[in-house]
């Protein structure tokens, strides 16, 4: 499958980046061959691979690093002490605009 301009520009509004010409040309070959390895992995039979849900060590079925214990948290003072904007004990922060 051989990506176009097009369709990397198309994935990078989705990702919502501005991408210059030169990282245009950067990007679209490494994008191209990423896929083009997926392809090769979508043709392997997988139909007698089990499932696995950790690969990175042998660990118990819910692996926790810690225990969930309560820690206390920080007051809503000092959370907006170096606030740029607040108001009504909140962070003022700018509109986010949905892109279409």
């Amino acid at each position: 499958m051989a990506l176009t301009e097009k369709d990397v520009r198309y994935i990078a509004g989705l990702a919502h980046l501005e991408l210059g010409e030169e990282e245009m040309r950067k990007f679209l070959p490494q994008l191209d061959a990423i896929l083009g390895h997926i392809e090769k992995l979508n043709e392997l039979d997988t139909a007698r691979v089990e499932p696995m849900a950790q690969v990175t060590y042998p660990a118990a079925e819910n692996p926790a690093l810690r225990a969930d214990a309560p820690e206390p948290g920080i007051e809503q003072s000092d959370a907006l002490a170096n606030a740029p904007d607040q108001g009504a004990g909140c962070f003022k922060v700018p509109s986010v605009i949905e892109k279409d």
